[in-house]
């Protein structure tokens, strides 16, 4: 039986999936997997809840961290995953203090608006354009002052979702071990980069993931498209967990080469890049231990 693999016999295996990574809320911690569903809209359930600001108007993200910032004490997962053609099931949040609640319990907005100070709702879907808020205060500011900025998803995100820009988040282990050799004392854990496919490329130092934008990737039998490398931000210097805050992160992510875009700004370099996004081109099941291919 011929298989995509056997349609392209010059194609290059260039790593295997290591670990799924879903994000049942926005900008809370996620749940590891051994196998989940994908369509063209990223994995099933990832970012399927946002905690919607009453206040502001805006979806609550750690990208305006003084506000956000506990969102990275929580996490979240599905009670049971959900699966193609069927409705989204009830979360777990897990929160600072050890506690926890569902999506479906009668106190849910109550209890989370208790964490942050602030009336929120626990939502899957907002009637207007979803907005953001986002601290954009310059790299060594001094006068305490902070800015920051209302703005929209980007406009590469599939219509009615909350990702960032791309629906999907590929990073290497080639990448963190090239960023741990730039910053030896900083604790690289692909939580902080929030991918949903950490790839082994074996013994690789490099950011060999970053050469692959505008080109196809067959993950298991998923096609994929490269879309654009991922600008990195202060989010990825936040503690969460066990990981303590490190502003040396975000200097060692900076240190490496720039890297050109594919879609958003065709030709134009991204600076301080950390993993690529990424589109499916079909349907399927992603598996740890799946082999990445590069497609001629």
């Amino acid at each position: 039986m011929l298989t995509e693999r056997s349609l392209f016999p010059s194609a290059s295996t260039v790593g295997l999936v290591d670990e799924i990574w879903r994000y049942p809320v926005k900008s809370m911690q996620g749940e590891l997997l051994e196998h989940a569903p994908i369509t063209e809209r990223g994995l099933l359930g990832d970012r399927a809840f946002v905690l919607f600001d009453r206040e502001s108007g805006t979806v609550a993200t750690t990208k305006h961290p003084r506000q956000w910032g506990a969102l990275l004490g929580c996490s979240a997962r599905f009670v049971v995953s959900p699966q193609p053609g069927g409705g989204l099931p009830p979360i777990v949040i897990t929160l600072p203090d050890g506690t926890s609640v569902r999506s479906d319990d009668a106190d849910v907005h109550v209890r989370l608006s208790a964490l942050f100070g602030r009336e929120v709702a626990l939502v899957t879907s907002i009637d207007e354009q979803p907005m953001r808020e986002a601290d954009r205060t310059p790299e060594g500011a001094s006068d305490g002052t902070a800015t920051i900025r209302r703005e929209p998803f980007a406009r590469r995100a599939p219509e009615g979702t909350f990702f960032d820009y791309g629906p999907l988040l590929m990073l290497s282990n080639g990448t963190l071990a090239a960023f741990q050799r730039e910053h030896p004392s900083g604790s690289f854990d692909a939580r902080r980069f929030r991918p949903n496919l950490l790839i082994d490329v074996g013994a690789r130092s490099d950011c060999v993931e970053h050469r692959w934008v505008g080109q196809t990737l067959l993950v298991g039998e998923t096609r994929m498209r490269v879309i654009d490398p991922c600008p990195r931000c202060v989010v990825t210097t936040l503690a969460q967990g066990d990981l303590p805050r490190d502003l040396g992160i975000l200097r060692a992510v900076t240190a490496q080469n720039p890297v050109m875009s594919a879609t958003q700004s065709p030709g134009s370099l991204v600076s301080a890049v950390a993993g690529v996004y990424v589109a499916a081109l079909g349907s399927g099941v992603l598996r740890r231990g799946d082999p990445i291919t590069l497609l001629p």
